[in-house]
């Protein structure tokens, strides 16, 4: 099938962090920097700055943690060197095999659009410097939660069906909930939360449950509309 043949009734919405980009990596390779530059007290005293902006946010701000971070030490100079890491990250070697395939086969399928949560300047960043950009076209949606968005995100890019692509099985509930039958969940079992078993048996089964993101080129669309039923 090409993307002539591609059925413009079906929108895919893709994850980013730990759907497409494996963002525990950046975040290990975070922590590592900030050991060997601020040392192992600073480097937790940032994280505990990010995790309590997490909670107020609901979603993770790296710049907003070092920002709060700058107020613990104003004069640290040391944090230019941090802030220098993040922006100048390497975030295409962080994507996961196979994700840009599986993003190409699903625009044979359908229309691609990134749907994500995160801040105004790092997460766009982020998608940039990472080519997902690029292979989206530019079909970007970035919220502070997206599970409430979803009459936005139809505004945008109407259809007849959705599959949502996302590692947080809490966020494919919320978005069953609310779309039904309308809507294919697909749960990439990638990162911290997708393999915390307690947490994912807290909700109902996704549509389809991969092991790695790429396993989703395996489905005909056929196949991923049915799952919706399930």
């Amino acid at each position: 099938m090409n993307r002539a043949d591609a059925n413009p009734n079906t929108v895919f919405l893709f994850d980013v962090d730990n759907t497409l980009l494996d963002n525990d990596r950046v975040a290990e390779d975070l922590k590592r920097y900030l050991t060997n530059k601020v040392g192992e007290a600073s480097e937790r005293r940032y994280w505990e700055i990010f995790e309590q902006l997490r909670t107020e946010l609901g979603y993770a701000d790296y710049l907003g943690a070092l920002q709060r971070y700058r107020i613990d030490r104003p004069h640290d100079p040391k944090l230019l060197a941090v802030s220098h890491f993040l922006i100048n990250y390497p975030f295409a070697n962080r994507l996961f095999p196979e994700s840009l395939d599986t993003v190409e086969y699903a625009r044979r399928l359908g229309r691609t659009v990134i749907l994500s949560d995160g801040d105004v300047v790092f997460q766009p960043l982020k998608v940039d410097r990472s080519g997902l950009y690029e292979a989206f076209e530019g079909q970007v949606l970035i919220y502070i939660h997206k599970e409430l968005e979803l009459e936005d995100v139809e505004a945008k890019y109407p259809a007849a069906h959705y599959v949502m692509v996302d590692d947080k099985i809490r966020i494919l509930a919320a978005i069953k909930e609310q779309w039904g039958a309308r809507v294919t969940t697909v749960f990439p079992r990638q990162g911290h939360y997708a393999l915390d078993g307690a947490l994912v048996a807290e909700y109902p089964k996704p549509g389809i449950t991969l092991e790695r993101i790429g396993d989703l080129q395996k489905y005909s669309l056929e196949q991923i509309l049915a799952a919706a039923g399930k």
